[in-house]
C-alpha cells in the first residue's frame, strides 16, 4: 500500500440518520407475505427522511432476503453459543487455527505499518485491533458478502425483533444509493453491512472518513474503512494508550462495534496476541 499521510476529511456523504429523524416508523412484520406492505409504508418514511429518487427506486426493487429472514426468525436459543475461551471462538469463526489468524493479523499490520501507525496516531486505536476486526469481518477484504445490501438492510428493518432500531440503517443504505457510494445491487452482508469493515449504513454515514485524501469516503477503500472503524471506536470512548483486555474501559467500547461477547473477547485476544 502506498505511503499514507491520512487526510482524514470528515464524512462527505452527510450526517448520520441515527437520532436525526422524527418520522413515524413503518409497522414491523412477522411474516414474509407482508414485505410488500412494509416497503410501501417505509417508502413514505424514507421520503420524509430525505431519500431521493434513486434510493426510492432501489427500495421499490428490493426483494426480501431469505438468508436474513431465516437468521432473524430462528429461536433465540439457536442464535449462538457463548465461548468463554476466545481462542476456541476464533478457530470456530475462521475455520482454521487461532495462531494462523493471529499471525495473519500481525502480518497485515507489519505490511501496512505506515497506514496503521498514522491511524493510531490520529485515533489512538492500535493497528492490531483494527486488523483483527478487518480479518473477522471480511478476511482482510477477501470476502465482502453475497447479499444485496439494500435487500438485507430493508429485510432486517422490517422484522419486528430488529425494528425500529435498524430502520434508520435501511434509510441510510438508500441514501448511499442516492450518492453513488453503492448501487441498488451492490453485495454485502446479510444485515446490510458494507465494505472492508462491514459497517451498517447508518454507522458509515456517521463515522466514515476520507483517510487517503482522494475526496471520497469509500467503504471499499481499505484505508478509509480502517480509519472509519478507528473513528467509531474513538467517538464511543476509546482511550489511547490504555489496555483493552476484558474488564477494561476500552474493552467495553468494543460493544459499540459488535454487541457479541464472543466477538469482543476475540478482538481483545487476537489484538493483544498480535501486538
Amino acid at each position: 500500500m502506498r505511503r499514507h499521510t491520512l487526510a482524514l476529511t470528515a464524512c462527505l456523504i452527510g450526517a448520520s440518520l441515527l437520532g436525526t429523524t422524527s418520522v413515524q416508523a413503518a409497522n414491523c412484520i412477522t411474516d414474509k407475505g407482508s414485505f410488500g406492505t412494509y416497503k410501501a409504508a417505509f417508502a413514505r418514511d424514507a421520503t420524509a427522511a430525505g431519500v431521493g429518487q434513486r434510493g426510492l427506486q432501489a427500495l421499490a426493487n428490493a426483494q426480501l432476503s431469505s438468508i436474513t429472514w431465516k437468521f432473524e426468525s430462528r429461536p433465540s436459543s439457536q442464535t449462538g453459543v457463548s465461548y468463554n475461551d476466545p481462542a476456541t471462538f476464533l478457530a470456530k469463526r475462521t475455520g482454521g487455527s487461532t495462531q494462523t489468524f493471529v499471525n495473519s493479523v500481525r502480518s497485515k499490520v507489519q505490511k501496512n505499518s505506515e497506514l496503521f501507525a498514522a491511524i493510531e496516531q490520529r485515533y489512538g486505536v492500535p493497528g492490531s485491533v483494527l486488523a483483527t476486526i478487518w480479518g473477522l469481518e471480511t478476511s482482510w477484504g477477501g470476502y465482502l458478502g453475497k447479499t444485496e445490501i439494500v435487500d438485507g438492510a430493508v429485510t432486517l428493518a422490517s422484522y419486528c425483533r430488529r425494528h425500529p432500531k435498524f430502520e434508520p440503517h435501511a434509510s441510510a443504505a438508500l441514501m448511499l444509493v442516492d450518492r453513488g457510494v453503492i448501487t441498488a445491487t451492490t453485495n454485502g452482508g446479510p444485515s446490510g453491512e458494507l465494505g472492508h469493515m462491514q459497517f451498517l449504513a447508518g454507522n458509515w454515514m456517521r463515522y466514515g472518513v476520507d483517510a487517503n485524501g482522494d475526496g471520497r469516503v469509500d467503504p471499499y477503500n481499505a484505508a478509509d474503512a480502517l480509519a472509519s472503524a478507528a473513528n467509531l471506536l474513538r467517538q464511543n470512548g476509546w482511550q489511547a494508550g490504555q489496555p483493552f483486555g476484558e474488564g477494561t474501559a476500552n474493552f467495553r467500547v468494543l460493544s459499540a462495534w459488535n454487541d457479541s461477547g464472543n466477538y469482543q473477547r476475540a478482538i481483545s485476544y487476537a489484538g493483544t496476541q498480535a501486538r
